[in-house]
């Protein structure tokens, strides 16, 4: 594991101010990371429940949030088991939730996890070590069809089939420089962001069920928050900013019936109100210090 990762959260002030974070109140961190949100919210005089998938960001996390002492639990889980984690840990209700949807500095620069092509990894992709899937698998065994399909829809990339074909054509792939240099020559390098940037974040999403197990998660928020709590999500792509959005925008209204329904038939009543119909954006001053901040984006809703 590379040692020299500095991890700076994104949208800091933002999240404490969004979780109205006070003294005694507790707090859920569902992707506690290296401790960085959550070293702030302890150092309100707050309880903290983290949770993280990965081992390696627990024991990280476990050494930076030590001065905390009981203060601060942590657990390594799956955030799409919340509410068993939560009576497990008799932590609820709770004053505020928190999800940092994105990858940590820990993850993208360990040379042995494979989420950035920055340098050679093998392919992995997993987030935690006890997951079957890896990235090397799906590059190297899926069909190519469903490869081109998983490359569009995950990672919205309209010339898909293209490097899908290419990938078949040059197994086996089994590091990262190979995967992006494939990619690269099957469809060029215009533009600033790398051509293999997209195919690395569809291999992602899958390898993890990333979007399947956020919306798991998301559905048992409004069990565990008290009246008055805070959800709030910070998201890096598109995709997790859409499930998010569409997510608080129903559990905001009292009738999901479709638009010419005559009569309500479907019985659902809002659980959440909005906080921010547009989402929150890091400054520019946060972007010009922190680099990787640039695509977060922050979404706010209150529980009623």
């Amino acid at each position: 594991m590379n040692q020299q990762s500095i991890h700076i959260p994104v949208l800091l002030n933002e999240t404490i101010e969004a979780l109205q974070v006070q003294p005694g109140r507790t707090f859920i961190d569902c992707t506690v990371g290296e401790g960085g949100h959550a070293a702030a919210i302890l150092e309100k005089g707050a309880q903290l429940l983290g949770i993280d998938i990965d081992p390696q960001a627990i024991e990280v996390a476990r050494k930076t949030l030590q001065p905390y002492g009981e203060n601060a639990i942590l657990i390594n889980e799956n955030f799409e088991n919340l509410e068993r984690i939560c009576s497990d840990s008799g932590f609820h209700p709770v004053h505020g939730v928190l999800f940092d949807l994105g990858m940590s500095s820990l993850q993208l620069t360990d040379t042995s996890r494979g989420f950035s092509f920055q340098h050679d990894s093998p392919l992995d992709m997993r987030f935690s070590p006890s997951q079957e899937l890896s990235a090397a698998t799906i590059v190297n065994t899926f069909p190519e069809a469903e490869l081109a399909a998983i490359i569009e829809k995950y990672g919205e990339e309209h010339r898909s089939k293209q490097i899908a074909r290419s990938i078949v054509a040059n197994r086996p792939i089994n590091t990262t420089l190979r995967l992006a240099a494939v990619v690269q020559r099957s469809v060029g390098f215009r533009g600033k962001i790398h051509p293999a940037t997209k195919t690395f974040q569809a291999l992602r999403i899958v390898v993890n069920q990333e979007l399947q197990r956020l919306e798991a998660a998301l559905k048992q928020v409004a069990n565990i928050l008290c009246l008055g709590g805070r959800l709030v999500v910070i998201s890096f792509h598109s995709l997790e900013d859409r499930l998010v959005k569409d997510y608080m925008r129903q559990e905001s209204k009292d009738c999901i019936c479709p638009p010419r329904t005559p009569v309500c038939v479907c019985g659902h009543k809002a659980t959440f109100k909005l906080i921010t119909k547009k989402v929150v954006t890091p400054s520019p001053s946060e972007v010009l210090a922190n680099p990787r901040s640039r695509s977060s984006r922050m979404r706010i809703a209150e529980r009623i």
